[in-house]
């Protein structure tokens, strides 16, 4: 087979490759996504308009919430970043899906007895709950013995306010084959009709570190977000992968042959908004990854965050630029370019949304396009409106 290498011109947006999509999305392009969180949460919704095929590699490492208490009964990676990406790109209009997104969001009380869980736990599982009877079958059955196994696997210790029904299904059938995601992710995409691909960047039971400026080394997504601690006021000046909380030592990932054949197979790929430390590069950690995008020949897209991520404290926009490229290099800094691995960043017209301005020597030395679109629109200020960000996307593939 031969392979050759070509460049075009492309519009954006380009109305009338949208148009195609949207009539097809069944054969739409393969775009990945390096993600986790939320912030992609109308991005996904809108995108299965146009394809079905978008890929998303998400970080396993939060260690906060019910996805913490999981992780702690289990010695497990964090589902619930999975189950919020599944939801988000589940169609909608399937008959059914409603209410099983009305299940997988649901969260038990926080505020009720153990005792009281329990018993709703039980209700679950036996079909006498108000949730699981407006489920059709078979996801109906699937989610009844994962409720089962779930009542089965947890200690007698196992708090279960605050639990998402969601994570608890996909911790029970993660147990119940073998500890793999891939089966239980496929199986459930099927069930629920998700329209893309989503899988952790790596099956492994790790967490978050950085080091601060100040000397400070915090372990833990949950401390490094803001989200369920005050936000961090010393600059973050390193990010690595550790065994557990209690152990800040720095420790190796690779992904998986698979995870390698997704990213190879991209016609784009995206490093979107959203928390630019623990979604975004905690996502380029393992090795692998950035040898895979380098040998991937396709668009290579960085979106920076509009509004305010608590993470990027001190941090100027070329200094993003920088440390992005730093993680897609550190597989192999001597044989990555930048070329390979990053090619455009699409920023608002606005650029009073970003904090410092481009050096933009070094993106003409580098060989980076920047471009300008409208990408924050009335309705989504401070933040950039998902469905103008899909359009472009589409019309860079």
């Amino acid at each position: 087979m031969q392979h050759i290498e070509i460049t075009r011109t492309v519009t954006i947006p380009d109305q009338h490759k949208i148009e195609r999509y949207r009539s097809a999305p069944q054969n739409g392009p393969r775009i990945l996504f390096f993600s986790g969180g939320t912030a992609l949460r109308e991005v996904s919704r809108d995108i299965i308009q146009y394809t079905h095929n978008s890929v998303h590699l998400i970080t396993p490492f939060d260690s906060g919430g019910s996805s913490a208490v999981l992780r702690n009964e289990f010695f497990m990676p964090a589902v619930g970043d999975i189950r919020n990406r599944l939801m988000s790109l589940a169609d909608m209009s399937v008959l059914g899906n409603p209410e099983i997104y009305a299940f997988f969001t649901y969260r038990l009380d926080k505020n009720a007895s153990q005792t009281e869980l329990r018993k709703e736990l039980e209700q679950l599982a036996t079909g006498h709950h108000p949730l699981i009877n407006a489920v059709p079958s078979p996801m109906r059955k699937f989610i009844q013995s994962s409720m089962i196994s779930i009542q089965k696997s947890i200690s007698d210790s196992f708090d279960l306010r605050g639990a998402n029904l969601g994570n608890l299904v996909l911790a029970a059938e993660y147990i119940n084959h073998d500890r793999q995601f891939s089966p239980v992710i496929y199986l459930f995409s099927k069930l629920a009709e998700v329209r893309g691909i989503v899988r952790p960047i790596a099956n492994v039971t790790a967490d978050l570190a950085v080091s601060l400026e100040d000397g400070k080394t915090i372990v833990g997504q949950h401390l490094i977000t803001g989200k369920e601690t005050a936000p961090l006021t010393s600059k973050i000046k390193d990010i690595w992968l550790v065994k557990s909380q209690q152990d800040p030592l720095p420790i190796s990932v690779s992904i998986t042959k698979s995870t390698c054949n997704l990213i190879n197979r991209a016609e784009l790929i995206c490093y979107p908004m959203g928390s630019f430390y623990s979604s975004l590069l905690a996502n380029l950690l393992p090795q692998g990854v950035g040898t895979s995008i380098a040998k991937t020949k396709c668009p290579k897209v960085f979106i920076p965050n509009t509004g305010t991520d608590v993470e990027l404290f001190g941090h100027t926009l070329s200094e993003q630029i920088e440390l992005l490229l730093f993680h897609l290099k550190k597989d192999s800094p001597a044989d990555i370019s930048t070329n390979d691995i990053l090619n455009l960043i699409v920023l608002d017209s606005d650029t009073t949304q970003y904090n410092g301005s481009l050096n933009n020597d070094m993106l003409s030395r580098e060989g980076i396009t920047v471009v300008s679109c409208d990408l924050i629109t009335k309705q989504s200020s401070p933040y950039i409106d998902a469905a103008v960000l899909n359009r472009i996307l589409l019309s860079l593939c």
